[in-house]
């Protein structure tokens, strides 16, 4: 690197980068910092990690967030996400390493708006963050917006917008895969706007955008939800407006440090040299693709990349595991120190010595890191002792079942044996296979997985229906309707009254399912046992409501009619809590006074079993983390933490994080 370059460096180190961005919105805008999430979502389990920064704000666009919760009360947010992308829709491990700006882990700077600003600030605001802060060449920057197609219109507003900072051959339209953000086939959406930047600049770069070249990169997208996308695949305009906003913080300081790698920036050139320290390997010298001999630096790029990765989800509370996303981790880990150890020639526990260095780089952003650091290093340390004896766990097994291959193809059924029952990575299976001559049936595998999704999925789906069929959740539409008729939050305080039925509740809301009515938003005026299965939200409930793993309260709830509603599920959707049942007897009609009638008898051994939890909780703190502190007279930042739980009338289920099976004599303490 020239001295002109590492004067560049100097300016804007990635911590500078970081504030400059949080401060320009806090400071100039009125943004309220929000701390980043874990990049392990322990109460989000339709995510294996936090993949971008919207993840935290999920219940502000849908409308369901407790009005209880300081999110509730804001309307402008900035921060910068711990992200990972490894695993799930949005996977980049396979990539990483083999270019120069592919990572698992990432920083996604953002700022988002919930029904507070629309397009028209969210661009100014972006133009000047980049050009007056950051102070990036104008000349250098392209917008694009949503071109539109059969099912969504294009995106005029935003061309005119951007027409006023940037020549049209610099605004560019494309297509829903690039500009149109949707949070899934049905539900908020809307379209997007990004920000490019060409690195070398004084030429027409437009035909390059958009082209998945380091030379010109999307560095902002500016999403605007302000549609909700229907069943039959029609838009609806939400009630309110918002925005969401997301910039990789690596590919801008490697902008403003003026390299042409993430790889070359401050972020990674510390653990680089650890790296080299370690292995006794030639420098990093930054090379791809057939230049890598003997792929020194394509390792050096997986081995940095990884170790942030781990040490961010160890810290947040995840373990390497056998499923899930600690089986993601796993594979992660074993990626790393097999380039490690094969490529750069690093010992068995080289990786678990690079913890210190990510420590001393993030620690002052992220303090859980150093907090945590003592605890993270163990488990990737024992994670490395491990590795030998993990990978002949399977080897007997796959050498009968490629026995039993024919036409010279690895079975995808057995390949996901291994992967289920033993936590045999599908990458390592597809590698042994391809040493004895054999393809892997990677069709047979992800049909397997895909088989054993759907049954999940249809599982909710019907305990949420009461196999019904039915839709039976309050989304942004539903919760923005109950909001505008006027009703208020339930009042659930009565859940904590015992063998006493609540009186003098007045029915808010009769749901009979989203899309059973002629504005497929589902509330009627009255409903009867004809409508199937249906929903009632009360004023206030002596019902609880599913939430933290205890499982929902069941009875019924009657009115002064002589109607009769058995109540099979309680659920809460931001402020509002719904009683699913069928109607069994007369008729339920919106303003009508009913009495709850929980069923305290089945009640009971929850709440038993509720309590265990606690006591579950304080014995392997006792046991596990206190008592050998008093004992060894020394400060630990290892800890026991509680990671979920699942609580109901015959069981319990008690989740905890720790870094080593218990013995016997721990579990009879």
């Amino acid at each position: 690197m020239s001295s002109s370059e590492e004067k560049k460096e100097l300016e804007w180190p990635m911590d500078k980068v970081r504030s400059t961005f949080i401060n320009f919105f806090v400071e100039q805008h009125e943004h309220v910092y929000w701390k980043s999430s874990p990049c392990v979502p322990h109460d989000d389990p339709t995510l294996l990690f936090a993949n971008a920064g919207m993840n935290q704000f999920k219940a502000k666009f849908l409308g369901t967030c407790d009005p209880k919760m300081e999110l509730f009360k804001i309307n402008r947010a900035v921060n910068s996400q711990k992200c990972i992308r490894a695993g799930g829709k949005h996977n980049d491990l396979d990539d990483v390493g083999k270019d120069v700006y592919h990572h698992t882990f990432f920083e996604m700077l953002g700022n988002w708006s919930f029904g507070n600003y629309f397009k028209k600030e969210a661009i100014a605001m972006a133009w000047k963050c980049l050009t007056e802060e950051f102070k990036l060449n104008p000349e250098r920057l392209y917008a694009t917006y949503f071109g539109g197609d059969d099912s969504s219109p294009c995106d005029d507003e935003a061309r005119e917008i951007w027409l006023q900072y940037l020549p049209p051959d610099r605004v560019l339209p494309f297509d829903a895969k690039d500009n149109f953000w949707e949070m899934g086939a049905t539900g908020p959406c809307g379209p997007c706007t990004e920000i490019h930047y060409d690195r070398i600049g004084g030429r027409d770069a437009s035909k390059l955008v958009n082209a998945d070249l380091p030379d010109v990169i999307e560095i902002w997208n500016n999403v605007f939800i302000q549609y909700n996308r229907e069943a039959d695949r029609s838009l609806r305009k939400l009630p309110q407006q918002h925005v969401d906003t997301g910039m990789g913080m690596e590919r801008l300081v490697s902008i403003l440090q003026n390299v042409d790698s993430n790889y070359d920036t401050d972020i990674f050139i510390p653990i680089f040299d650890h790296i080299q320290k370690l292995t006794g390997a030639s420098p990093y010298s930054g090379k791809v693709g057939e230049e890598d001999t003997g792929f020194k630096d394509m390792a050096y790029r997986v081995v940095a990349d990884h170790i942030r990765t781990l040490s961010f989800a160890i810290a947040d509370g995840a373990v390497p595991s056998n499923d899930g996303r600690g089986y993601v981790l796993r594979r992660i880990l074993r990626r790393a120190i097999r380039y490690g150890r094969q490529n750069l020639g690093a010992d068995l526990g080289f990786f678990c010595q690079l913890v210190p260095t990510l420590v001393d780089l993030m620690s002052g952003t992220y303090p859980e890191l150093k907090e945590k650091q003592e605890h993270v290093t163990q488990i990737i340390r024992e994670e490395e002792e491990s590795f030998g004896r993990t990978l002949d766990k399977g080897l007997s097994k796959f050498k009968d079942m490629a026995k039993k291959s024919e036409n010279g193809m690895f079975s995808g059924i057995d390949a996901h044996f291994l992967y289920t029952s033993m936590g045999f990575p599908v990458d390592l299976t597809e590698l042994m296979a391809e040493e004895i001559g054999l393809k892997l049936d990677k069709d047979g595998f992800e049909a397997k997985m895909k088989e054993e999704q759907e049954l999940s999925a249809a599982a909710h789906a019907a305990k949420m229906s009461g196999d019904s069929g039915k839709d039976m959740r309050l989304v942004a539409e539903q919760t923005s309707a109950l909001v505008g008729k006027g009703v208020k939050a339930t009042d659930d305080a009565g859940k904590y009254v015992w063998n006493q039925d609540l009186e003098g509740c007045i029915v808010k809301g009769a749901f009979i399912g989203r899309n059973e009515t002629e504005d497929n938003i589902g509330f009627v005026d009255s409903m009867t046992s004809e409508n199937g299965t249906v929903g009632l939200i009360l004023d206030k409930t002596a019902f609880y409501a599913e939430a933290g793993g205890q499982i929902f309260d069941t009875g019924s709830i009657v009115n002064s009619n002589g109607a009769v509603m058995k109540v099979h599920n309680v659920q809460l959707y931001g402020q509002f809590i719904l009683h699913v049942g069928e109607v069994t007897e007369g008729t339920f009609a919106v303003d009508d006074s009913v009495i709850c009638k929980v069923d305290y008898e089945r009640r009971s051994p929850i709440a038993a079993n509720h309590t265990m939890t606690h006591v579950l909780n304080y014995a392997l703190k006792e046991v596990l983390v206190t008592r050998p502190l008093k004992e060894s007279g020394k400060e630990s930042t290892v800890s026991v933490d509680q990671k979920g739980s699942l609580v109901d009338e015959s069981k319990l289920r008690y989740d905890f994080s720790w870094n080593a099976q218990l013995t016997l004599a721990q579990l009879k303490d």
